[in-house]
């Protein structure tokens, strides 16, 4: 089956932000939680000391296959986002202590968000792509982080950086750079390009 005559796109992610962007844009996508245990394969990565770029389309591309090794003849897509810090590479929070931590550790720094995404057909990566965003956190008082933690309530953990800037987090900032897309999570533009190219939405 050519790409062509393929009308399943699926999205191999429970972002519900993801789902969201493509959604507005447009696509009708239906999601597939991809059985994909990140947690080893970080840490296989992290001893080898890649850089966040590697580790995020790594991510993504398994997460795509994955699911696309179940459902040959659809167009998956699978997304991963990273932050970089002065080189070090955050992950989401465990609890809201740890959404504490992170945020205390970014204050007044600048950091970088990489997001990878991937698309797989057949079970093959067929396209990928990886955009990076720097973001600027203001320096805030303790006080202002335990009532912003207070009022986002859990929402926060499902970020790597422990704050969704769509949102509240927005409050936790003093400049961004980069595509809002990318900031999000997945780089939506080359990824419209790319399904455009491959005759699975309209051009």
């Amino acid at each position: 089956m050519t790409a062509r005559a393929m009308k399943d796109i699926i999205l191999a992610s429970t972002s519900a932000t993801r789902l969201a962007m493509l959604e507005a844009a447009g696509l009708a996508v239906r999601v597939v939680a991809p059985e994909v245990d990140e947690r080893p394969v970080k840490v296989k990565l992290a001893a080898t000391r890649v850089r966040a770029e590697t580790v995020a389309s790594t991510l993504a591309e398994l997460k795509a296959v994955a699911v696309s090794k179940q459902f040959p003849d659809a167009i998956v897509i699978g997304a991963d986002q990273m932050l970089d810090c002065d080189g070090r590479l955050f992950d989401k929070p465990v609890g809201r202590d740890g959404a504490k931590r992170q945020l205390r550790d970014l204050r007044g720094k600048r950091h970088r968000l990489i997001s990878a995404v991937a698309v797989a057909v057949a079970g093959e990566v067929v396209w990928k792509h990886v955009a990076t965003a720097s973001l600027s956190m203001r320096v805030f008082s303790d006080a202002f982080l335990d009532a912003y933690l207070e009022q986002a309530g859990d929402d926060v953990l499902g970020s790597v950086g422990a704050y969704r800037i769509e949102g509240l987090g927005a409050q936790l900032f003093a400049k961004l750079d980069g595509d809002h897309s990318v900031i999000l999570g997945m780089p939506l533009l080359p990824l419209l390009d790319h399904l455009r190219l491959a005759g699975a939405i309209g051009s």
